[in-house]
């Protein structure tokens, strides 16, 4: 991802954060967090260009955890895959320590902490980079287990029915049948064996 941690560059630059503002207030820089940055993409005016919740947030997160470490998940993967017509100001994203969520200029990040291993996802390209979403399957399986992470029920649920059509049932089928199940899991897939016949 194009995204920098002034701690990092400390054997480049003898006062980092002054040099990543100097950069920021140029435009080549946008500030996601205290200490991150990220590059303006190519492909966007430096002026005008905001990243969107999800792009920062996993920017945020790659720089804290590593490339490839974090996955967007739950309501920002509903986001990712079109299931969310609007940013509703919350993205989820899971990464493999504790970490407390936190407020950027466009929305507030929630981590979850999850053995991101274990996640069905992969890696997709974003504004900012690649960056690993959670499958539909798994997706969908995440909302129903924590509808209120990140959203309201209202909400998820309404992501979940526009989810739908992209999920393969054996695909999900298989995701479950390795994790626990829960009364809306249950019924989302009978839901799908019912329109497999």
């Amino acid at each position: 991802m194009r995204t920098v941690r002034g701690v990092d560059l400390v054997n480049l630059y003898r006062n980092p954060a002054k040099e990543l503002g100097r950069l920021a207030k140029t435009g080549a820089l946008k500030k996601l967090a205290r200490g991150i940055y990220t590059a303006v993409p190519d492909t966007f005016d430096a002026e005008t260009w905001t990243p969107l919740l999800n792009d920062a947030g996993m920017a945020v997160a790659t720089a804290l955890d590593g490339a490839r470490v974090p996955v967007l998940m739950g309501i920002g993967a509903a986001r990712f895959h079109h299931a969310v017509p609007r940013e509703i100001g919350t993205t989820v994203i899971a990464v493999p320590t504790q970490r407390r969520a936190m407020e950027l200029p466009m929305g507030r990040v929630r981590f979850v902490k999850r053995d991101v291993n274990a996640l069905d996802a992969r890696l997709e390209a974003a504004d900012l980079g690649q960056i690993l979403v959670t499958t539909p399957e798994q997706t969908v399986y995440d909302l129903l287990t924590r509808p209120e992470l990140g959203t309201t029920p209202r909400e998820t649920y309404a992501a979940v029915e526009a989810l739908r059509p992209q999920i393969d049932s054996a695909r999900f089928h298989a995701l479950v049948a390795k994790k626990r199940r829960n009364a809306a899991v249950l019924e989302f897939q009978q839901a799908l064996d019912r329109r497999t016949r």
